[in-house]
């Protein structure tokens, strides 16, 4: 039976889906964006601070299942421009132990969901 995750420390979904969604000991975590879910404002101009914001509301997703960064098995990261994966990558991997960092991908796309920079979707085991 599968368990609905949902945290008003991340931001509300902009569709017919859910934040995450937990099967027996697994996490599937829908694609976050760069907003503010205090302010329900896009954090625009700063590929770094968007992908902070990316992974702060995965954080906040992660937690909500009593889970964190050291579940994850797989990331994967969307980018509208892949010259900024570099400062991409700087930030996403503060958030993870190299030697412990999940598999991932990561993907240029010609556009995301409010036309944003970034989308970051991952899956955690318990």
């Amino acid at each position: 039976m599968k368990k609905i995750i949902n945290t008003d420390k991340a931001p509300a979904p902009i569709g017919p889906y859910n934040q995450a969604v937990l099967i027996k000991d697994t996490l599937y975590i829908s694609g976050q964006i760069p907003i503010d879910p205090a302010t329900r404002k896009l954090i625009e101009g700063d590929i770094k601070a968007e992908t902070k914001q990316c992974l702060e509301n995965l954080k906040a997703i992660l937690e909500a299942a009593d889970l964190n960064f050291e579940h994850v098995v797989k990331s994967s990261i969307f980018v509208k421009d892949m010259h900024q994966f570099a400062l991409i990558n700087e930030v996403y991997g503060s958030y993870f132990n190299a030697d412990t960092a999940p598999a991932r991908e990561t993907v240029e796309v010609a556009n995301l969901p409010k036309f944003v920079n970034v989308e970051i979707a991952m899956i955690a085991v318990k």
